[in-house]
Formats: structure tokens, sequence, C-alpha cells
């Protein structure tokens, strides 16, 4: 089973593509990391700026969990020094909408809570 496939169990439950698309994103990190590879490729250092108040370790352990689940592409520009850039891929790209819902509704919502 890789990470996008669903479990023979949930498959005729309509609630099961929506765990899928939670599993990825309801990581705290992860959607306002794809957000900001949508915009451009960056390296570590670039995008650690770009994403606010996270460590270096969650930030390393994220980017690593997107890159397993084929939403991010890490690609070793240079060997030395070594320079790392992360872009989305192609099913990293296909999740803009699912970015801009959730900043559009956040963007009504702020403050409601």
């Amino acid at each position: 089973m890789t990470a996008f496939d669903m479990p023979e169990w949930c498959e005729a439950e309509d609630w099961c593509p929506i765990t899928v698309t939670a599993e990825l994103l309801g990581r705290k990190w992860h959607p306002v990391i794809v957000h900001r590879l949508l915009q451009q490729p960056m390296g570590f250092s670039q995008l650690r700026k770009q994403v606010h108040d996270i460590s270096d370790k969650v930030l390393s352990e994220s980017l690593d969990d997107l890159c397993e689940k084929d939403i991010v592409k890490r690609e070793v520009i240079s060997e030395s020094p070594k320079t790392v850039e992360y872009s989305l891929t192609d099913r990293g790209k296909s999740l803009a909408p699912v970015i801009e819902a959730m900043k559009d509704w956040g963007e009504t919502h702020t403050g409601d809570f």
C-alpha cells in the first residue's frame, strides 16, 4: 500500500478521501510549506525564513514526509557547498486549489474563534 492508497474497508466510505487529504494537510506546517513552494522552488534556508516560527528539525521532518508522499521534490544543486532546492511535484501542484480554499476560509473566519 502506498501513502495514498485507501484500505479496502475505506473504499465504500464517502469520507475516506477526506481522511487522505487530512492525513497530509492536517499536520500544522504541511499546508504552509506547500503554499510557499507554490510561489517558487526554494532552498532550505529560504524556506525556513518563509515559514516563520518553524524549527529546523520540524522543517526537515516535514520536508522528508512531503517528499516521501510525492508532494515535494528535493534536488541537490551542488555538492560543495551542498545546496538543495525543494519544489512541488505535479501531485504537490495539484493541491493549489485546496491550499487556496484553506487560505480563503481562514481570511473569512479569522477572529471567529
